[in-house]
């Protein structure tokens, strides 16, 4: 089979505790244009993409059957779920051990939260359009209603386009800073550009987050480890981030 299936690399925050990781695309089986780990199978071979992702949930624990995500429309709905399964929306809360939440990105930034007191996890999609309706924000109040505190959250901004290169119009930054993100768009020789992972690490920060309870990877989705949809011209892969809360002893999760 091609492809390097025994060391895959995830990137994995150090502040969370429950099972976690973000993808790059080392790894996996998928070829060509989605060579390495890619985790969507609307373009790819869905027979590697199924190799990939239970190669993803293996190495955390996990099965493949465990797996809630989002069939994902870059709004700021937050669906709190109990069970495994695909829904609508951009960003998943649980408390449910065994469930293993999973965001797929490929530019846009994934977010990943825990209060490991309360036992409760979050995992979000934050484009422009999510960062500017404040998905990071809506989904701790999300995470809040299952019995998570703020001060207790910890959250992972993950990679995702950095700043220098997401050149945007002069509508859209002025958008974002009619909403108070204004630190966050750049000047730029011919355009404005967005620091969208500085914007969701500030709106982390509002919800009430301590400082040190926001980490953010650095790493720029359109650098070679990953795959990126602005770089790529739209066929590419995608990372999944995901995080779960593990199954108790004696039962699979």
């Amino acid at each position: 089979m091609p492809g390097d299936t025994t060391h895959l690399m995830f990137l994995h925050a150090p502040i969370l505790t429950a099972p976690h990781a973000f993808t790059t695309r080392a790894g996996g089986v998928s070829t060509g244009d989605f060579r390495g780990l890619n985790l969507d199978d609307r373009q790819d071979d869905p027979q590697a993409v199924a190799r990939n992702r239970a190669l993803l949930t293996g190495s955390l624990g996990f099965e493949a059957a465990s797996v809630a995500r989002l069939t994902q429309v870059h709004g700021t709905a937050v669906v709190s779920v109990t069970a495994p399964g695909v829904w609508e929306g951009d960003a998943l809360v649980t408390a449910t051990p065994g469930v293993l939440l999973a965001i797929g990105t490929a530019d846009c930034y994934p977010l990943l939260l825990q209060d490991a007191d309360a036992g409760v996890i979050g995992a979000a999609h934050a484009g422009w359009k999510g960062t500017l309706g404040r998905i990071a924000e809506k989904t701790v109040q999300a995470m809040t209603a299952l019995g998570a505190d703020p001060a207790r959250i910890r959250a992972a901004v993950g990679p995702g386009i950095c700043g220098a290169q997401y050149g945007v119009s002069p509508d859209l930054a002025g958008q974002f800073r009619n909403a108070g993100l204004g630190d966050f768009v750049l000047s730029g020789p011919a355009q404005p550009h967005l620091d969208l992972a500085g914007a969701n690490r500030a709106v982390l920060l509002e919800a009430g987050l301590p400082d040190a309870q926001v980490w953010v990877s650095g790493r720029c989705s359109t650098e070679a480890d990953f795959y990126s949809y602005r770089r790529d011209s739209g066929r590419t892969g995608r990372m999944w981030a995901v995080i779960g809360l593990p199954a108790p002893a004696g039962v699979s999760a």
